[in-house]
């Protein structure tokens, strides 16, 4: 069986409410966190490794509330994402605060991760079926044989990924006559209506958008060649920036939605009935928390999971 690695992005992590590290919030039972369950899920079906990608400052608190529990069950690396790791000739533009964006992330895996790998992010839940599908999925592609990248990515159900309490961005997924994907189309501020789902427009206009449709929520199945292909486009993502210096992302749906419009990769959707959750806003915590105690009284966990046991 070939080996495989799970890449969590967690270097936003404690930091949506203003909190720090050692004050993540707790949803399971017995103090579980998120990624606990992430966790549990991927080892459940069967990834070799996990690699957390974090700032270097947060080293210390990240392995002392999280790391050293978890490398008692599987295999951890580090690496470590900053605003100041950039190609050869270009410095950190004055007035930018935040890191590069997702697509700078796996980027700090070069060199650590060789082998086929998940991403994830480290403060939402996916459910246990989309782990087992892309696992499945990278232990049985011949990605080095073939013309174009063989990737693919977890879709959930829009209705299944929205929040009580405000505006959601997702990307929503287009595709084409055979059913296949041909454009992820970010799109902002996805809300609930009385009459189903919208997202709503600067100009304060709504939308209406089709509840059934398959979104991405970064969660995503590469191949270690993908690495150096983001080297190549975060350099070219620099030079383009004009004017957006302070605030643009180098985003992984982007990425992938622009290797789908050049014909470069065969995106396989592997679709998940699973409800997503994660904590977009502080008002979430509470039915974040509800959710995971349901999956407890429905027996898909335990009252405490092995990482909290250890």
């Amino acid at each position: 069986m070939k080996s495989t690695t799970l890449v969590v992005m967690a270097a936003g992590i404690g930091s949506r409410f203003g909190q720090g590290i050692k004050q993540l919030t707790s949803f399971g039972p017995s103090g579980e966190i998120i990624m606990d369950y992430s966790i549990n899920d991927a080892i459940a079906a069967g990834f070799n490794r996990v690699v957390f990608v974090i700032r270097r400052s947060m080293l210390e608190d990240f392995r002392n509330v999280i790391g050293e529990r978890i490398e008692k069950l599987i295999p951890v690396s580090y690496a470590f994402q900053e605003i100041e790791d950039l190609p050869d000739g270009f410095v950190v533009p004055e007035g930018r605060t935040k890191p590069w964006g997702t697509g700078q992330a796996i980027l700090a895996c070069k060199g650590i991760v060789r082998e086929a790998f998940a991403v994830i992010n480290a403060d939402d839940y996916y459910g246990k079926d989309a782990f087992r599908k892309v696992h499945d999925y990278l232990v049985s592609v011949d990605w080095e044989e073939q013309r174009k990248y063989q990737f693919c990515m977890a879709g959930f159900v829009l209705k299944n990924t929205l929040s009580e309490n405000g505006g959601v961005t997702r990307g929503l997924c287009r595709l084409n006559e055979d059913h296949v994907l041909a454009e992820i189309c970010e799109t902002r501020n996805i809300v609930k209506t009385k009459t189903g789902v919208a997202t709503q427009h600067p100009d304060g206009t709504m939308e209406e958008l089709d509840p059934e449709t398959l979104v991405s929520m970064n969660f995503w199945g590469f191949t270690p060649d993908f690495i150096d292909e983001l080297a190549v486009g975060f350099e070219r993502f620099l030079g383009n920036l004009s004017g957006r210096e302070t605030t643009a992302e180098y985003l992984l749906p982007t990425i992938v939605d622009g290797l789908l419009k050049e014909d470069r990769v065969d995106l396989t959707i592997l679709q998940s009935n699973d409800r997503w959750f994660g904590v977009t806003y502080q008002e979430d915590v509470p039915y974040v928390r509800q959710a995971i105690a349901d999956l407890v009284d429905r027996g898909i966990y335990p009252e405490r999971l092995k990482s909290i046991s250890n």
